[in-house]
């Protein structure tokens, strides 16, 4: 196993429960201090909301190498000698490399966060938030810091969920955002209503600029951002761009890639044209069911499923992943964002003809007690009616009701079809009318007018 987080050590501990130690070997190699932990909950250990870094962490390494796997930490591999079927990895303290060789290799070596080639992008107090060694640097420099100004560059899920958690610890923040919008994964105007929200929480928004370079004081340490406009003073920066494939050793043995950068498997999670070399998470693209073309997404839900169907499958077992429709959560500044499926322009880029609707409707009924807004937005194929792609906000609700249209999605369902779904009811829970239900019958409506 090359990596040790969510993907690899899942496909280790599967392997495992199929075959014991006498049967099966399993070495697996984290060039980093951790293994299985939740990097989607670093944002909330720096804001404070999780107390511990430990808490984090769902397995320990003691209790993987109890079950009887090889965890080498601090070990990275550094290449992959695929015809003689061995790696070659270095200690990262001492230097010592050394080759092992493999039946079975399984890469889980996740996503790289973007790091901008510009001046200044490795000044002290400039983080990337990746893994916990990244969070406990940047945690460091909080408690360093004399001043209480933060940068955040980029506006997706990471940008976002940091800018809040730094406003959590007291800091004036500010997110410079080359969109039109934060959260590129919605369309814009849904995008505005995050916008809304994170202005009203005291983060000012500075939308369509790029960073051009990170200024340093007379000490090197990082003093503020600069645009081709304006500059941003700062006593921290915090990089939230996005994140690519980790597939600098799988290039390099000569392994096939996608138009992303990501590793390319069958159903099976195999890397294609290789029996015996398995890949999963981050590093991999996988096909999106709607679209029905390959794409990158690092989610933390996939990379264990893929995990789980590595390890059965390397352990003598049969499964396969069969992809996915997109499906992700936030919460930011008291709202639940979610989206699954295709954006306008998603649809546009696959070739798609398509109605879009939206609706304002309420979280509970609106005469209950705690009843919040919501918006939610539908996509529907005019040819066919079939649902494309949701997205809502809300401050309560929305989180989970996008698994409703996630469901559809994987199921081919159209949004006549979904106008029918027996979904539960009570006033503290819902309206009468789901929203979904509300945004579905719009949509049909919409796919009639437009049908001959």
């Amino acid at each position: 196993m090359i990596g040790g987080d969510a993907a690899g050590m899942s496909a280790a501990s599967q392997a495992r429960r199929l075959k014991g130690p006498d049967e099966l070997e399993i070495v697996a190699f984290e060039r980093g201090h951790f293994t299985s932990y939740s990097a989607c909950g670093i944002p909330y250990w720096v804001g404070g909301e999780v107390s511990e870094r430990d808490e984090l962490i769902a397995r320990t390494p003691e209790e993987h190498r109890s079950r009887g796997i090889d965890l080498r930490l601090r070990t990275e591999v550094v290449e992959i000698d695929v015809d003689g079927a061995r790696v070659r990895a270095r200690d990262v303290d001492s230097g010592a490399e050394s080759w092992t060789s493999y039946d079975k290799l399984v890469i889980a070596t996740g996503a790289r966060p973007i790091r901008p080639d510009m001046p200044g992008v490795d000044a002290p107090g400039v983080h990337g938030v990746q893994t916990l060694d990244d969070g406990q640097e940047l945690l460091d420099t909080l408690t360093r810091a004399r001043g209480r100004r933060a940068v955040v560059v980029g506006a997706g899920y990471i940008g976002v969920e940091m800018a809040e958690a730094l406003i959590n610890r007291g800091y004036e923040v500010t997110v410079v955002n080359r969109g039109a919008e934060p959260m590129s994964t919605l369309d814009p105007d849904m995008g505005r209503l995050v916008h809304q929200a994170m202005e009203g929480m005291g983060i000012t928004m500075v939308n369509d600029a790029e960073v051009t370079k990170i200024l340093t004081g007379d000490d090197g340490q990082v003093r503020a951002v600069a645009t081709d406009d304006a500059e941003y003073p700062a006593d921290v920066v915090v990089l939230g761009i996005g994140v690519r494939p980790e597939t600098t050793l799988a290039k390099a043995a000569g392994l096939p890639l996608g138009e992303y950068g990501g590793l390319l498997t069958d159903l099976a999670m195999r890397v294609r044209g290789h029996e015996n070399i398995w890949a999963g998470g981050d590093c991999v693209e996988v096909l999106d069911l709607v679209a029905g073309r390959e794409r990158h997404v690092a989610l933390g839900t996939h990379a264990n499923k893929h995990g789980q169907v590595i390890g059965t499958n390397a352990g003598g077992g049969y499964a396969t992943f069969p992809g996915v429709v997109g499906t992700a959560v936030s919460k930011v500044c008291d709202l639940e964002i979610a989206r699954t499926g295709l954006r306008e322009k998603d649809a546009r880029r696959a070739g798609l003809r398509f109605e879009t609707v939206t609706i304002e409707s309420t979280s509970r009924a609106g005469y209950y007690p705690g009843a919040s807004p919501m918006t939610v937005k539908m996509l529907a194929e005019r040819r066919t009616g079939r649902l494309l792609g949701v997205q809502i906000v809300g401050r309560e609700g929305a989180g989970k009701r996008v698994d409703i249209a996630a469901v559809a999605l994987t199921a081919g369902m159209t949004v006549e079809q979904m106008t029918a779904l027996d979904l539960g009811y009570a006033p503290p829970f819902s309206p009468v009318w789901d929203p979904v239900l509300v945004a579905a019958r719009k949509a049909a409506a919409a796919v009639r007018n437009k049908t001959p």
